[in-house]
């Protein structure tokens, strides 16, 4: 889930600010502080979902999960006055909503049936889907350097997946389908982005995501208790607070020089799922992120050639 708000923040922030030019070395530091910031609010998020997920249907922690992401945002746009609701692309946020509620749905679906370590290597494959669905859907020419990160890519899916092995759950598939709505997301905000204020884009998806998972919540319904209900408010407001976070980033350093650091997510998500859930990353997952983690990286580095160039 905190990838598609994620990539919303890095299409919607891609120019750094210009204000850390003034001070590089220390607007680096603390531009990765608060990025780090953001991945341990995630990973936080992560565990909620797959505690609260054993408890209660998956749509209702989703429908949890917006509704107080909308109401934490109300005092926000409030704050901004009438002009912070206004917005002429109503279409356009609900086929976001339902491309999040879809990838969401999914993601949490993952967390209840597989370890974290696991959800958390097959959706860095969202890079990956994206560039296919960018050359599909929006024309963009793909290179062979892209090609190659991308196949190599898969082939550490393959490694994490292991079809047809002993421990192969089909079920985990429904975390790639995740990762794939999530970059169909990502596709979508490329054209969306510089439309609209990022708040309203924010508010918008959080509500209309409420109302689209609210009719298979309630009829699943189960009266969470005070505890879970606590749980679900720290979750809506940790999503605020992920986004919060991310964006400080994006204002002091480059979304590519980010890039590297992205993947330190992984060690904490493999730690967080041993000392809270007992799950012992398997050496399968492991090797695959060694596979997935250079071969994003390696289109990175690619592109940030040609940028230099």
């Amino acid at each position: 889930m905190r990838r598609a708000v994620r990539a919303s923040a890095t299409n919607a922030t891609a120019a750094a600010s210009d204000e850390a030019n003034a001070n590089a070395p220390s607007a680096f530091l603390v531009g990765i502080a608060w990025f780090f910031a953001h991945q341990l609010i995630g990973v936080g998020n992560d565990v909620i979902m797959k505690f609260t997920g054993a408890n209660l249907g998956v749509a209702q922690v989703v429908f949890l999960r917006f509704l107080f992401a909308t109401l934490t945002m109300v005092p926000v746009m409030a704050a901004g006055g009438k002009e912070s609701f206004a917005t002429d692309r109503v279409p356009l946020h609900i086929a976001r909503s339902a491309l999040l509620a879809g990838g969401i749905f999914l993601y949490v679906k993952g967390l209840t049936i597989a370890p974290i370590a696991v959800v958390t290597t097959l959706n860095f494959t969202i890079p990956l889907f994206t560039l296919v669905l960018a050359r599909v859907f929006l024309k963009e020419k793909v290179d062979a350097t892209r090609w190659i990160g991308t196949l190599v890519g898969f082939a550490g899916v393959m490694v994490v997946m292991q079809p047809g092995g002993a421990v192969f759950n089909p079920m985990w598939l429904v975390v790639l389908l995740s990762a794939t709505m999530f970059a169909s997301l990502d596709v979508l905000n490329k054209v969306f982005v510089g439309k609209e204020s990022f708040w309203a884009m924010i508010f918008y998806t959080a509500l209309f995501t409420t109302l689209i998972v609210a009719y298979p919540a309630l009829t699943s319904w189960v009266p969470p208790t005070t505890l879970q209900y606590g749980l679900m408010a720290v979750l809506g407001a940790g999503a605020n607070g992920l986004l919060y976070c991310l964006l400080k980033s994006f204002s002091m350093v480059d979304a590519s020089a980010l890039a590297p650091f992205r993947y330190t997510e992984l060690i904490l998500s493999a730690t967080v799922g041993f000392l809270l859930f007992g799950e012992v990353p398997a050496s399968s997952t492991l090797l695959g992120a060694l596979i997935i983690v250079p071969s994003t990286l390696y289109v990175v580095w690619k592109e940030n050639q040609k940028v230099s160039d």
